[in-house]
């Protein structure tokens, strides 16, 4: 019955009664009465009586003509390609299903409920007829696509607004619905969306539930609902200056630090490196650090290393634009100093002809795996064979041997390594003299192979 619920109610006999919470069809024509006994019993020969919930009968009688008058208004505003995909209806809602091309605009949705509630207001006699189905496409009555139809079919006519094949239950006029209300749009298919909506005593529910979630958000904010708009606007800007302060302060604290480390520029070949360690500093002031550093050196490259808690370390490697145009790469860098944490990062190098600026808003990522009791991959329950360590030459030295080069990066290193002490700040500092040794090394193996 174009997609409505089934009726509820009672059938009460002369020992029993059985409450009826929904009907559904089944083979042969018949109607099922599904639901529950609430007292006594009924048998085979009582003579009973069915009441239908005359209060939702009637609410889906509303949703059900506000559905046909909602499918009008959509073709009037979107145009005749409109047809009807599914629907739902019960005494609480409507759900109306159709086709589409795209999500329509707040403007659109605005049209078609003042269309509705239009024809509401002039309160149009909604008129059923039983006819053949020649007659019914005469009238240009509307029938669902794929819908199988007997020899005769029932109209249902809302004025020259609507005419549709429709089984299911309507009020004798629009004026009954009372109200319409649009709750929401969406798509649920390429080409097919979706309209829900409310009438009637469903439509003052939903302001209702508005306006009790509108005082309590007022209480919240400490404001008339009048105000509220004006008040969030204030709390927004309020907002606004207090994390600008925070910034300040944050960038002001990272300063200090950072204190004086110009002392620890060291030169190797001609470029100046400058590495130093920070605790507690995020990424995007790292890189304000990592700014200022290099304003500092003039040219050269710098490391910052940050102990953020117990178990996670932010590196960003930054680089002058001279030292880019020589062919700068970070990544390799970085891959590197996180390489002394247990894990391994990348990055992209720069085009150093046109424009070798750094772009910090593309940082590199590092992950390193958990590495507790080593398993094996047959049977991850059974430990692995242990294997004595072997030293590993530094990855640093290949590195820079092979003349990669150096470019602007960021990474954060998650404290997940066996090896790493677990506890407070020997980890931290573990973590960031580990990351600071070995760039350390980077630049000492390069001198010692040339002064041999």
């Amino acid at each position: 019955m174009g997609g409505q619920e089934g009726d509820c109610g009672v059938i009460t006999g002369p020992e029993g009664e059985f409450t009826v919470e929904t009907t559904i069809k089944l083979k042969g024509g018949k109607i099922g009465h599904v639901g529950v006994m609430t007292k006594g019993m009924l048998k085979k020969g009582d003579k009973v009586t069915l009441s239908v919930n005359a209060a939702k009968r009637a609410d889906s009688c509303k949703n059900h003509s506000a559905t046909h008058l909602l499918q009008g208004a959509l073709k009037e505003v979107l145009g005749s390609h409109v047809q009807q995909s599914g629907s739902y209806v019960d005494p609480d809602r409507l759900r109306f299903d159709f086709a589409h091309f795209q999500s329509m605009t707040a403007e659109e949705l605005e049209k078609v409920e003042k269309i509705v509630n239009e024809k509401i207001a002039e309160a149009i006699p909604v008129v059923t007829q039983v006819m053949t189905i020649d007659e019914a496409k005469k009238t240009g009555a509307t029938a669902l696509f794929g819908e199988k139809y007997g020899e005769t079919v029932r109209v249902v006519c809302i004025g020259e607004f609507s005419k549709e094949f429709c089984g299911g239950t309507h009020v004798a006029n629009t004026s009954n619905i009372g109200l319409f209300k649009i709750i929401s749009e969406s798509g649920v298919a390429a080409g097919t969306r979706r309209i829900e909506a409310l009438t009637g005593n469903g439509v003052l529910k939903y302001y209702a539930q508005l306006e009790e979630t509108l005082k309590e958000a007022a209480k919240a904010a400490k404001a008339e609902p009048v105000q509220l708009v004006k008040k969030i606007h204030s709390m927004n800007d309020e907002i606004k200056t207090l994390m600008s302060e925070n910034e300040k302060l944050k960038a002001e604290l990272a300063n200090n630090a950072l204190g004086d480390v110009t002392k620890d520029i060291t030169e190797v070949k001609g470029v100046k490196f400058l590495a130093t360690k920070v605790d507690n500093v995020d990424m995007n002031e790292l890189r304000n650090l990592g700014d200022k550093l290099k304003s500092q050196i003039g040219s050269g490259v710098v490391l910052i290393v940050s102990a953020q808690g117990a178990d996670k370390v932010n590196m960003i490697a930054m680089a002058t634009d001279d030292v880019i145009g020589k062919g700068a790469h970070a990544g390799n860098l970085i891959k590197a100093v996180a390489s002394c944490v247990g894990g391994g990062g990348g990055g992209r190098d720069h085009d150093p002809k046109p424009d070798p600026k750094p772009d910090p808003s593309n940082p590199g990522t590092v992950e390193i795996p958990d590495e507790e009791t080593p398993t094996s991959p047959l049977d991850p329950e059974t430990p692995a064979e242990e294997k004595p360590e072997t030293p590993v030459e530094n990855p640093l030295t290949e590195i820079y041997d092979e003349e990669l080069p150096l470019a602007d990066l960021s990474v954060t290193v998650p404290q997940t390594t066996s090896n790493v002490p677990k506890t407070g700040d020997a980890s931290l500092l573990w973590l960031a003299l580990s990351a600071l040794s070995g760039i350390g090394l980077f630049f000492t193996n390069r001198r010692r192979r040339e002064e041999k």
